[in-house]
């Protein structure tokens, strides 16, 4: 660790000890309890959409983590495959903090200084792992987008990396450090819905497209850097009233629905849910038994899991998909339903979405509160802040943050799992302990894909 990355930190951790106690004023805008310029974090933004901030794609909206981030460090250098992207997060940044932070268009440009603390990491799924991993071997700290991995054996190497490092990782799976998820959890721990049986998980299908023609990529955006360690293709796109973009294409928020890219609706929204299913059932140290798809509806054919139209979205749009545990307590993934999660138990019910509690149990609450300190318990015993609050307090105190690398590993995992049920159309058989599928080389060989030639993960 450098002097200047120690005295950073040192001053952050002392910093923190006060936290809430003065607010400087500044053009910085200073997180309560930051005294000086120098105790903020230096962050290197890769990837810059509407995940990173809805400003940087041209729109106007609220939606993205960087302007959360920005309250507890600079960001110093931001990075993107689209040039336009990157120009935009430029000028926001340097609107944030009134300085423009360094622009490229290779991450490795923000990896390899020895002057950023932190990696935030909003790229397409298929980069989040190769990107999480170089940083943290690089001595980087990591805040990373969820779903954390685009498979099962990328899951293994973040978990072997950030052990071995023993860097701090968040994923941001932000409904952990939400009141309203945070208080289901205390009360199934507190018993108030008697043994746990089942979860439901409604997480929303997935839109279909029409055929997307091939076209040549935006002049702005360098194709084959964006698509890095996945297969070459042709760029597709067609323009049209349809989502963030405008139109329907192979790129940009549009990637969530090839499974070249992503898992679809199951990693996309399951990230959430199914993470906070899986944290609530005590499952985070393993996995389920088998994974059966019910029911699954897919948008083109398929042959032994493989996709045979490349010209239209490909990922699931409609499924029921259950993940049984060897004690026999099940997670049920499906489309259909309120957005949400429920728990059923042998004394009642219990209904938690983003903002929403509700069941009997609830109800009781009034007349029989939960114990003191019972949130805290279940935020690793910690005072509950938001989630980019509770990493950087976690990069201060080298302490595990409540989205640890570890955990999501194992509840992304069952997502994982579910795709690739999902996509052959049969129940599969998983050993959590080995981390394999059992009695199914077609399906085992999913749990990895082979990277394409000079975007391999450096290990």
């Amino acid at each position: 660790m450098s002097f200047t990355e120690f005295t950073r930190r040192g001053l952050l951790r002392s910093s923190l000890a006060w936290a809430g106690t003065a607010v400087m004023a500044s053009r910085r805008e200073r997180a309560l309890g930051f005294a000086a310029a120098s105790s903020r974090p230096r962050i290197g933004a890769v990837g810059t959409g509407s995940r990173w901030c809805q400003k940087a794609t041209g729109l106007n909206g609220p939606y993205g983590s960087a302007p959360g981030i920005r309250r507890y460090g600079d960001f110093v250098a931001v990075c993107d495959a689209d040039e336009s992207r990157r120009d935009r997060a430029r000028d926001l940044v340097k609107g944030w903090t009134g300085t423009a932070p360094d622009s490229v268009a290779d991450y490795r440009a923000i990896i390899d200084r020895n002057d950023i603390d932190i990696v935030h990491i909003s790229t397409p799924d298929h980069w989040h792992a190769k990107i999480a991993i170089e940083a943290m071997r690089s001595g980087k700290d990591v805040y990373c987008e969820k779903p954390m991995t685009l498979t099962i054996e990328e899951g293994q190497l973040m978990v072997e990396t950030c052990r071995k490092t023993g860097r701090i990782v968040q994923i941001g799976t932000q409904q952990r450090s939400e009141t309203t998820f945070i208080r289901a959890v205390a009360m199934i721990r507190d018993g108030r819905i008697g043994k746990l049986k089942k979860a439901t998980c409604a997480i929303d299908g997935a839109p279909t497209s029409p055929v997307i023609p091939v076209a040549d990529p935006p002049k702005q955006l360098d194709w084959n850097l964006w698509l890095g360690p996945v297969p070459k293709v042709p760029y597709r796109y067609l323009g049209g009233d349809h989502g963030e973009t405008k139109s329907w294409s192979r790129s940009h928020y549009e990637f969530r629905w090839w499974y070249e890219y992503s898992g679809g609706k199951l990693t996309d929204w399951g990230a959430h849910h199914v993470d906070i299913a899986t944290w609530a059932l005590g499952k985070t140290e393993t996995g389920p038994v088998s994974v059966d798809p019910i029911m699954v509806k897919h948008p083109v054919a398929f042959r032994d899991g493989l996709p045979l139209d490349d010209s239209r979205y490909n990922t699931a749009t409609e499924f029921l998909i259950r993940a049984t545990y060897a004690d026999g307590l099940e997670i049920d993934i499906r489309h259909d339903g309120n957005n949400g999660i429920l728990f059923e138990g042998t004394a009642g019910r219990l209904f938690v979405s983003r903002g929403h509690l509700s069941g009997s149990a609830v109800d009781q609450l009034k007349s029989r509160p939960l114990p003191d300190g019972a949130l805290e318990r279940v935020y690793k015993g910690r005072t509950l802040v938001d989630h980019y609050r509770n990493f950087f307090e976690a990069v201060a105190e080298r302490k595990e943050p409540i989205s640890d690398v570890f955990s999501h590993h194992r509840a992304l995992t069952t997502c994982h799992l579910a795709g690739i049920a999902a996509r052959l159309g049969r129940r599969i058989h998983w050993d959590p302990s080995r981390e394999v599928i059992l009695d199914d080389p077609t399906a085992q060989s999913f749990i990895a894909r082979e990277r394409r030639k000079g975007f391999d993960i450096e290990l």
